[in-house]
């Protein structure tokens, strides 16, 4: 069975952050929140675990995951970002936004989507997030929490182990984050394209 921490919304603790960051390390799947549904991640390189993610939500090799990442200088090392790029996320990261970038060669080939070569990234607004980016020091590979037979996210930590506890490594009880996913923003183009409206305001893109 999954272990399961009941971390602080606000103080994460830190010696349960550390034991966490521990479980991502050595190819733990993690359900945790972020600032906008719960999440399920895993280490960037670990293929298996990310196989695992793919079970679990039955996700084909077409699935796009995200690199949760913990400010704006890990996105430069994964996406390619040009100066104007750069004042745009500044504004908007942390925040509950999803940038599609072409990825740098720090990014695992298996991840890229096939024909564009890009990446989606993120930087949650949410304590626990940037403690567990802190502790791990590189980003999370990650995607909603969405169960195949559902169009929402679950919520409900307590459901989620008497679901998943048999299928992944740790469950992150941080309170409840909603069930509004990102707003997904391509950036691959001459200018910002929303992909997915969510709990991000299209209004900050300037669109």
């Amino acid at each position: 069975m999954a272990q399961f921490f009941d971390l602080h919304p606000d103080n994460p603790q830190p010696r349960l952050v550390e034991r966490a960051a521990e479980i991502f390390r050595t190819g733990g799947v993690v359900i945790y929140p972020t600032d906008t549904c719960y999440a399920l991640g895993c280490h960037i390189g670990d293929k298996a675990a990310m196989e695992r993610i793919r079970r679990i939500r039955r996700l084909d090799d077409k699935h796009n995951f995200t690199l949760v990442c913990r400010d704006l200088s890990e996105i430069a090392t994964y996406a390619r970002i040009d100066n104007q790029d750069y004042r745009l996320l500044k504004s908007l990261t942390p925040g509950p936004y999803t940038f599609i970038y072409q990825a740098t060669k720090q990014v695992p080939r298996r991840l890229l989507h096939p024909k564009r070569k890009a990446i989606g990234i993120r930087v949650p607004d949410t304590p626990i997030c940037r403690a567990l980016l802190s502790a791990l020091d590189e980003p999370i590979l990650s995607t909603t929490l969405i169960m195949p037979e559902d169009s929402d996210p679950l919520t409900d930590p307590y459901e989620m182990r008497e679901m998943l506890g048999h299928c992944v490594d740790l469950i992150i009880d941080g309170g409840f984050c909603g069930t509004e996913p990102t707003t997904v923003v391509d950036m691959t183009g001459d200018t910002p394209a929303i992909l997915r409206a969510g709990k991000g305001p299209a209004e900050a893109l300037g669109l």
